[in-house]
Parts: C-alpha cells; sequence; structure tokens
C-alpha cells in the first residue's frame, strides 16, 4: 500500500479522511507493506495509533528560512535497516508540510532533521514513513509550484534551481528506497 501525500490533515473529521484511516488500519493490522509519503507518513501514524500535530516550523521546498538546504541523517537505527541500504546517512530532502507526528513506543525514528525530527520512521513490520518527498520528479515541481501558495511563494524558477542543484543524487535516493522498500515489501 502506498500512502501519498495531499492538502488535507490526518485530523480532518471529514468521511474521506476517516476512510483513509480506516482503510489504512486494516492494512497495517493485516500486516500488508506499507509506505507513507508527508500526509502517507502522518495517516499511517495515526492509523497505528500515534498522533499528528503541527510543526514548530513548517518545512516548505528545498531549503529553511535561514538558507540551508534541508537534510535528514539516518539515526542509529536507520543505518541498519534495509529501507537505506546503498545510500548515505545524509540524505537532501524536499519539504511540504506543516504537521509532524508524535509516535508511539513501537515505532521507530530512522531519519531526523534540523526542524522536524521525526522524518522517517519505520512504523510497524514493512511499514515506514517518510515524511518528505522522495517520489518528487520536474513535472510533478512544475504542477506543485503553480498550484500550492508556500510554493508559489517560493517562485519557480528558485524550485527548478534548487531541484537541478541535487537533481542527479535525489533521483537516485528517491529510487533506491522505492527498491528497497519493494525488495521489504517480497514485491522485488
Amino acid at each position: 500500500l502506498l500512502v501519498l501525500g495531499g492538502p488535507d490533515s490526518a485530523n480532518d473529521p471529514t468521511d474521506k479522511m476517516q476512510q483513509e484511516l480506516a482503510q489504512i488500519k486494516r492494512a497495517l493490522e493485516h500486516g500488508t507493506p506499507c509506505l507513507g509519503i508527508c500526509l502517507g507518513l502522518q495517516t499511517l501514524v495515526k492509523a497505528a495509533g500515534g498522533g499528528v500535530v503541527p510543526s514548530k516550523e513548517r518545512e516548505i521546498g528545498f531549503m529553511g528560512a535561514a538558507g540551508e538546504q534541508y537534510t535528514v541523517q539516518l539515526t542509529r537505527a536507520g543505518r541498519s535497516d534495509p529501507l537505506f541500504t546503498g545510500l548515505p546517512g545524509t540524505l537532501s530532502v524536499f519539504q511540504l508540510h506543516g504537521e509532524t507526528v508524535e509516535l508511539t513506543s513501537d515505532m521507530t525514528v530512522l531519519a531526523s532533521g534540523k526542524h522536524c525530527q521525526d522524518q522517517i520512521v519505520h512504523i510497524a513490520d514493512k511499514a515506514y514513513g517518510i515524511q518528505s518527498h522522495f517520489e518528487l520528479t520536474p513535472e510533478m515541481l512544475k504542477i506543485w509550484g503553480r498550484e500550492d501558495p508556500d510554493l508559489q511563494s517560493i517562485g519557480l524558477s528558485s524550485l527548478r534551481a534548487g531541484f537541478e542543484d541535487i537533481r542527479e543524487s535525489y533521483t537516485h535516493i528517491g529510487t533506491t528506497l522505492l527498491n528497497n522498500f519493494l525488495h521489504i515489501a517480497g514485491l522485488k
């Protein structure tokens, strides 16, 4: 099960969100391999008993307010987790979120960031969540840059330049994470 991002909150009381959370909970209870990205991380954590709260600092784009590139660092647990086979200990990321997660004692942080600590999480057996957007492509960035008000404030040309600076390694990281997850899920 791949659970992607979106403009909603895992805390929304809508029928749509309640149905999504119920479906994710069933998948987790059945041991279905799950990978959540951004809102997908948040819904997986919430469905597994954790919480979703506002971030202390919204993270938008490739760089923080002080001009530093967003990165996540693997924790000790992350360095030995098969999700990161073939990847370095520090990963450059693209962020687009204003909420973060509160984990249960059964969940493990695999990568942490400067402002948002719980960036990549092992939620349950074969269930992972990633706060950042490793699935980003130039085409997606163009669409998101035109539609998302937070990204509009950065500007499409700045977003494109930020992506081009890390495109080769970013594409390698995203492809490797997906392939590693498929291997963990027994699909590769």
